[in-house]
């Protein structure tokens, strides 16, 4: 057993003697109890989308008013199994902020394959105020219905980081991503993309619906502090 994995499911690893000799076993993950994880998150998306609809309303018209663009953005992101979906946020940043990253490539702040700049001028005016207050994710509960994602899980991953998956990263998909997880509340953008992949192992590898419930009521706090929101 290799130590990464050791320290990623230390939970779940015992010694098992095998013909006199003290091997490491490492036990499965109990995912049986996925279908109580979905049915919670059924019915928490389905009660937010209805209870924030007014909010839905409001952020659509700023979003529109601010510079008469989609109110939505859509990205390809890799969810449980491999398979591609698309996830929705409300937009934050100008039209063609796709096409400037090139020119701006020289100013990452990121670690790894994702680009990250605290003042990224592709940003709007709006869009700043809902990423520091994480309303932008808001959308994510249609996705969560839907069931490309989860409540509670590992970040969604762009298809250019699983084509990076080294050793037991390809261990993030075995479960639904989420809108908020361990790497949410523990920095988000502070964290430099290695991090967040052992983050996010760590809880694939020791999921319990305890652990959800808990990252989720940190997530409260951690949104109010706006650490790592940009």
């Amino acid at each position: 057993m290799s130590s990464p994995l050791a320290d990623i499911a230390a939970g779940r690893v015992h010694e098992r003697p095998v013909d006199g000799l003290p091997l490491m076993h490492v036990e499965t993950p109990d995912y049986r109890r996925r279908l109580g994880k979905r049915a919670l998150d059924a019915a928490g998306a389905g009660i937010g989308l209805v209870l924030l609809a007014p909010v839905f309303a409001v952020i659509a018209l700023v979003v529109r008013a601010d510079d008469r663009g989609p109110v939505f953005f859509r990205q390809t992101r890799v969810g449980r199994g491999g398979q591609e979906f698309s996830i929705l946020k409300f937009r934050t940043m100008c039209v063609d902020a796709e096409a400037r990253v090139a020119v701006l490539e020289q100013s990452n702040e990121g670690a790894g394959p994702l680009f990250k700049m605290k003042d990224d001028p592709r940003i709007t005016r709006i869009g700043a105020f809902l990423r520091k207050t994480s309303l932008d994710e808001l959308p994510q509960l249609w996705n969560v219905l839907t069931g490309s994602m989860s409540l509670v899980g590992p970040r969604p991953a762009l298809p250019r980081e699983v084509a990076l998956y080294e050793d037991f990263a390809d261990r993030r998909l075995l479960v639904t991503p989420g809108i908020t997880g361990l790497w949410q509340v523990s920095g988000r953008s502070d964290l430099d993309w290695a991090e967040g992949v052992r983050l996010d192992l760590h809880y694939v590898e020791n999921w319990s619906f305890v652990h959800d419930v808990v990252i989720l009521a940190r997530t409260i706090p951690s949104v109010l502090r706006s650490r790592g929101a940009y």
